[in-house]
């Protein structure tokens, strides 16, 4: 009997030898070296470009720098741009961005040069998005086809893995995120050999481009808040609600968006559909005002600075706007992410609880409401909890967040995400 019962046990699959892994070292720090300088020098640009429209030109010509003429003038001319080149550009800057996750197709190469340029624009030009879906796409497309005609031995899949995870790893300047990403991914499906395994390629190229990252751009996440003392009742309960408000806030977001992009498609044609994206986008960034603008990252680090700086009702008001200039920005067919947007609203949604109830601390408040939001908008559960914790950088506020993240996942889980099939119906 217990002879048929060890037979019957369940094995470990084997592990892969050495020299199966040894091989794949050099090619994932090629990835990883050219990914993250791609997404540094397309940040760098953005940036310059970013300075040129924003400043230089509207000094010149004696207009207010972010003033709401300046406003609906960059964000129309920015759709306008974006739509040539989705009209004109051979490849048509890739799939409509609204169908596309992190998890990106192997784009032919005559995509690549349009989905740069338009990410590029959209970047300086101010629309809600981050650079994470179309950065990846490309360096996915580069990196298989490079992959194959240099290195035809290895499978077009590792290739893809490879350069997702070397972008992440850039991306958030740590391969935590990246190995976090590719773990998700590869739940429920049949692998082989040890997870460790097939990890540790792709976690060799989220490294690479890690460190690249950090030794050429020195970004960092952290937000710098005031460092969150003792945790009571308190504080886990102001979590789980800030949590659970993001993420109803977040599915709200989510429910309207294959309206939004149906509304959009009836327009037919990118020069239509992007510059009135862009002219709505003007009206938002007039009511929110300046932070409301781009991907965001740089106008939490100024929220951050001065929590107290702004009102609960301008907390809010900025949290709303956000929100509704990224599905507006996602669904007109602007080529960008939705991470980084949707990091801005979590915090303002969590500063906004700080101003009205003392009591919820910055710290607190911010990695709660952004991990409720990534929860519903991404639906990337170690995505979220590693962003909302690596922003406030304090070991105290991950026990905080697993609480939290469980009434947030339970609103969220089973219903439509923000990205569309290619019919336009949602993604479950």
């Amino acid at each position: 009997m217990a002879q048929d019962s060890a037979q019957q046990a369940p094995t470990t699959a084997p592990a892969a030898p050495a020299r199966a892994l040894l091989p794949l070292i050099l090619p994932a720090l090629v990835v990883g070296v050219v990914s993250s300088l791609l997404f540094v020098g397309v940040s760098v640009a953005a940036e310059k470009l970013q300075g040129v429209l924003w400043q230089n030109l509207p000094d010149a010509l004696g207009i207010g720098r972010y003033s709401v003429l300046w406003m609906f003038v960059m964000l129309t001319a920015t759709g306008i741009a974006v739509g040539l080149v989705v009209w004109k550009v051979p490849g048509h800057a890739g799939p409509d961005p609204a169908t596309m996750g992190l998890n990106a197709p192997a784009l032919p190469p005559v995509v690549l040069p349009g989905l740069l340029l338009a990410a590029a624009l959209m970047l300086a030009g101010g629309p809600s998005l981050g650079p994470e879906n179309p950065i990846i796409a490309v360096n996915v497309g580069l990196a298989v086809w490079l992959g194959r005609r240099f290195i035809s031995g290895l499978p077009g899949g590792l290739w893809v893995a490879l350069a997702e995870a070397a972008t992440l790893g850039a991306l958030f300047g740590t391969p935590v995120a990246a190995a976090l990403v590719i773990s998700e991914s590869l739940a429920g499906k049949p692998i082989k050999g040890l997870l460790w395994d097939n990890l540790f390629a792709p976690l060799a190229a989220a490294a690479a481009g890690a460190l690249t990252t950090d030794l050429v751009h020195h970004a960092t996440f952290d937000l710098h808040l005031p460092p969150i003392g003792r945790t009571d009742g308190g504080d886990v309960l102001a979590a789980i609600v800030v949590a659970s408000v993001g993420a109803l806030l977040g599915m709200c977001a989510v429910y309207a968006f294959p309206y939004l992009h149906s509304a959009f498609q009836q327009l037919r044609h990118p020069m239509l559909m992007l510059p009135v994206g862009g002219l709505v986008l003007g009206a938002l960034g007039a009511l929110g005002g300046p932070l409301t603008l781009f991907k965001g990252l740089d106008q939490i680090a100024e929220l951050a600075r001065d929590p107290e700086g702004w009102s609960a009702g301008q907390f809010a008001t900025m949290t709303v706007v956000k929100l509704a200039a990224l599905a507006v920005a996602a669904s007109c067919g602007f080529r960008g992410g939705r991470i980084f947007p949707a990091v801005f609203v979590g915090t303002a949604l969590g500063l906004c609880a700080h101003a009205l109830v003392s009591g919820v601390q910055p710290a607190v408040g911010v990695a709660a409401g952004v991990l409720g939001m990534l929860l519903a908008i991404t639906r990337q559960g170690w995505v979220s909890l590693f962003t909302a914790a690596v922003l406030v950088a304090s070991p105290t506020t991950l026990a905080l967040l697993c609480i939290a993240s469980l009434p947030a996942w339970l609103l969220v889980t089973g219903r439509p995400q923000m990205q569309l099939h290619d019919d336009g119906s949602p993604v479950h």
